[in-house]
């Protein structure tokens, strides 16, 4: 039996609420046994602990203020956060990042909470997990900033690109500076590109994750997202590496205890 790690996904979603046993159960069975789940906001931090709670030695927390949640009260978020993250271990500084596709706002906010949540992963050794949404130059921009005006010009950050939907060139550069590519769903969908970008992209930077309850891959695009979904992605990279589905879990698999040490 192969072991498959869902890098990214929103487990405690409402969504799941009515079957979310069932549905972790169905990606067990497929070999998914390692979840880790990445913090919206204010609201999701309960029922997050409590998956956490429920599934001990399978979901692993991260604690952040997704870009989309951000508001003018954005310090106030911050506190919030900050606190659960001083009270409870967490895996992860996630999911922070940049988004500019819906609404540009609070653009000045989502730039703060970004820098300010950056800090908070190089001050606690912890590997960040980024949402980028038409920003990749953005947050590139200010991931080289705070490496040149802060005390840790010497220290390399570390962590996830979620949902990379970006260009080879781009995927390089990311590695370059210490992340691993987070591949889900849209790998399956014909016309994303997401193959060629990734085509020379070697195994041992790369993630697999679902983004349940978003995001299904193919033959359930349109539908809700689950985590046992993920075999489909992680068939989908093997075809396109010709090597193994076990060979594509078991890099993967290890390259997400390489960031989280769990």
């Amino acid at each position: 039996m192969i072991t498959l790690t869902d890098t990214h996904a929103h487990l405690y979603s409402s969504e799941f609420d009515a079957d979310r046993n069932e549905m972790i159960k169905r990606a067990i069975q497929l070999g998914v046994k390692r979840f880790f789940l990445p913090n919206i906001d204010e609201e999701s931090i309960i029922p997050m602990l409590q998956l956490m709670k429920d599934y001990p030695d399978k979901c692993y927390g991260m604690m952040g203020l997704h870009p989309c949640s951000v508001k003018e009260n954005v310090d106030e978020q911050l506190q919030n956060i900050e606190q659960a993250l001083n009270i409870q271990k967490f895996v992860a500084i996630g999911e922070i990042g940049i988004d500019l596709y819906w609404d540009k706002t609070f653009f000045e906010q989502q730039q703060l909470a970004f820098k300010t949540q950056c800090l908070w992963a190089l001050e606690r050794d912890l590997p960040i997990a980024i949402h980028c949404r038409n920003a990749m130059q953005e947050i590139i921009t200010m991931l080289e900033e705070l490496k040149a005006t802060t005390g840790y010009k010497d220290k390399p950050f570390k962590g996830i690109f979620h949902c990379f939907s970006g260009n080879n060139e781009e995927a390089k550069k990311l590695i370059e500076y210490g992340f691993y590519l987070g591949i889900g769903g849209v790998l399956t969908y014909k016309n994303s590109g997401l193959d060629k970008a990734i085509e020379d992209i070697d195994l041992k930077h790369i993630v697999l994750e679902t983004d349940a309850p978003y995001l299904a891959p193919v033959p359930h695009r349109g539908k809700r997202n689950e985590s046992a979904f993920l075999r489909h992605v992680a068939e989908k990279l093997a075809e396109l590496k010709q090597c193994s589905l076990h060979e594509v879990a078991e890099v993967t698999t290890q390259n997400s205890i390489h960031i989280f040490g769990v």
